[in-house]
């Protein structure tokens, strides 16, 4: 599983903004009309950018994305991945592409689920049973093939122990108490 996604980053990574290809609808420069390489568009990535989450629950990580190409269920690739608090190196937690792959190992086994749906253009995913363990950064970084080149999404969790927020429950309970 863990080969697959490791197979899967480095995809992203070969890809990473250019394609060799002289087939491309592409407008180019006298530059890479010589090297024949192309730039492609930038894939747009939209993410909420900080989530709160109360530990123990569920809690929905959104990635939208815009392309200049057609979406289809074989040309779009989803992967994200969660750089945690402590120095530790980045951790590829999913991947999508044509179906979801979920973790088989690790801190993010059966945490991991798909939400998204390709055809609307929704790369989200959800992480069950949330705790502080797993505060951290969560990149989203999709491609719809051709165009591979654009920024990622990044949502930075924060799981804490109760909901943030005036309670009426608790400030009542704590007036009767009096």
């Amino acid at each position: 599983m863990f080969n697959t996604m490791h197979q899967m980053t480095l995809l992203f990574v070969l890809l990473g903004g250019f394609l060799l290809s002289g087939e491309l609808p592409q407008q180019t420069s006298s530059l890479n009309a010589i090297t024949g390489v192309r730039q492609v568009s930038g894939i747009q990535i939209y993410t909420a950018g900080e989530v709160e989450a109360v530990n123990g629950t569920d809690v929905e990580l959104k990635c939208r994305f815009s392309s200049n190409y057609p979406v289809s269920l074989t040309s779009v690739s989803v992967a994200w991945y969660f750089q945690p608090l402590h120095p530790r190196p980045e951790e590829m937690i999913f991947y999508y592409h044509h179906k979801p792959y979920l973790p088989t190992e690790g801190h993010f086994r059966r945490r991991v689920v798909w939400s998204g749906d390709v055809m609307k253009k929704d790369a989200s995913i959800t992480l069950q049973q949330v705790s502080q363990t797993i505060n951290g950064t969560y990149i989203c970084k999709v491609l719809n093939l051709p165009d591979v080149y654009g920024r990622t999404g990044e949502v930075v969790l924060r799981v804490v122990d109760k909901a943030a927020g005036f309670n009426l429950y608790d400030w009542f309970a704590s007036l009767v108490s009096k």
